[in-house]
């Protein structure tokens, strides 16, 4: 997918920015502009789906995938974060980045199920996905490939379980979960 394609994709918050931006030239305070963080995190997204990953949108959804190598990430234990190595056979870290179709905004508490599926359609590994900070947030997990090949990613995302604004008769957003797939995606070791 091309860099165009998923400017495309965060054209709202890409608008939200640039009018922020002329509010502040004409002197409106800065707490109405958009922090710095803010849009650097959707365009190091856009990136990182352009040169790693891929997109699709299914109704009120918009679902982004990026592969890395395993990576580590500090883990709550106790009261005390706790950094966590990949562990042993873990190949691939998997991000999966939902956000809203009509804002481009990330989706908070979405629970996420990802399944790694062989060109026989063998599940090879399945895992609950994490939230994480980082640059942008996502859910990830490390996942294991038993060799390089072409693979389908499946993403199942449940709805959100957070409260929402709207009037009587209306249909809530984000109250219905969705499935996609990622098909073609290469995961090599090298």
């Amino acid at each position: 997918m091309s860099r165009i394609a998923l400017a495309a994709g965060l054209l709202p918050l890409t608008a939200l920015v640039a009018c922020s931006a002329d509010a502040s030239s004409e002197g409106t305070s800065d707490a109405e502009s958009v922090p710095a963080g803010v849009a650097e995190q959707y365009t190091v997204l856009a990136d990182e789906v352009a040169d790693n990953g891929g997109r699709t949108e299914k109704g009120e959804w918009t679902v982004s995938y990026i592969v890395e190598h395993a990576e580590p990430w500090f883990e709550a234990h106790g009261g005390e974060e706790h950094f966590r190595e990949p562990a042993a056979g873990e190949t691939h870290h998997i991000e999966i980045i939902p956000t809203e179709t009509a804002t481009g905004r990330i989706v908070p508490d979405v629970p996420i199920t990802l399944q790694v599926v062989d060109a026989d359609g063998k599940v090879v590994d399945e895992k609950e996905l994490e939230f994480l900070h980082s640059t942008f947030f996502h859910y990830a997990n490390n996942v294991e490939v038993p060799e390089d090949g072409t693979y389908t990613l499946r993403a199942t995302l449940g709805a959100p379980d957070f409260a929402r604004h709207g009037e009587e008769g209306e249909q809530p957003a984000l109250a219905e979960g969705t499935e996609v797939e990622f098909e073609h995606v290469e995961l090599t070791q090298g």
